[in-house]
């Protein structure tokens, strides 16, 4: 059985990767940083990627879907603004990487993960303990949690080909989403969609990046 170590070669090589986010990729967010300093990106990988687990770059988790690069988890949580206690809903669980550094921020996380084989390794989950503000889900991304809404924040890890309007039914008003969108030039790009009290919303637009696709149903 693997061993979850957190040594000082990994502290010092997380160290050398917040460095890197705040210095060179232009992260402000010191709670974003914190958050990520604190939690061990190498639990969240297989043990052959260990030693390169800080580089800031995406690896394959199986399924088809990816761990995503620090930068994309920094910028994404950077843009959620989130507060201590807030409900976070998350799209897309993966690795679980991202809903622990929100967790770890202070946010209850209501993560759903619609790849069956990644939500029953889920049960393995070695920071399970630390983060029990963390909720997993299995389903259909684009149908949200009615049962749980509505929302402070909604994430988005997927690239979406249009703003889920069932989503955007379960986000709070003033609430944030924040969402990779798939533009008809196949350019993903980031955005910050702020809900108004009359049911409209706010489109902030951010830089383009690159995502799996965000598909509905549940894979078996």
């Amino acid at each position: 059985m693997r061993k979850y170590e957190d040594t000082y070669l990994h502290k010092g090589l997380r160290k050398q990767l917040i460095d890197i986010l705040r210095n060179e990729r232009k992260i402000t967010d010191e709670t974003v940083l914190y958050a990520m300093s604190n939690v061990p990106r190498h639990f969240f990988l297989d043990s052959a990627f260990d030693r390169i687990a800080y580089e800031d770059r995406a690896f394959p988790i199986g399924e088809g879907q990816t761990i995503s690069q620090p930068y994309t988890v920094a910028y994404q949580s950077q843009l959620l603004q989130i507060k201590k206690t807030d409900t976070v809903l998350e799209i897309g669980t993966g690795s679980i990487y991202q809903a622990s550094v929100l967790a770890e921020m202070g946010a209850d996380v209501f993560t759903i993960e619609r790849q069956k084989k990644l939500f029953e390794a889920q049960k393995d989950f070695p920071l399970k303990s630390k983060y029990p503000n963390i909720h997993f889900f299995y389903g259909d991304g684009y149908q949200g949690l009615q049962d749980y809404a509505p929302f402070d924040k909604i994430l988005i890890t997927a690239a979406a080909p249009y703003i889920p309007e069932k989503l955007m039914a379960q986000l709070k008003v003033g609430g944030k989403m924040v969402i990779p969108l798939q533009n008809i030039d196949e350019i993903q790009t980031m955005m910050r969609i702020t809900k108004n009290d009359d049911g409209t919303w706010e489109e902030e637009v951010f830089d383009n990046f690159s995502f799996v696709p965000m598909l509905g149903g549940e894979s078996k």
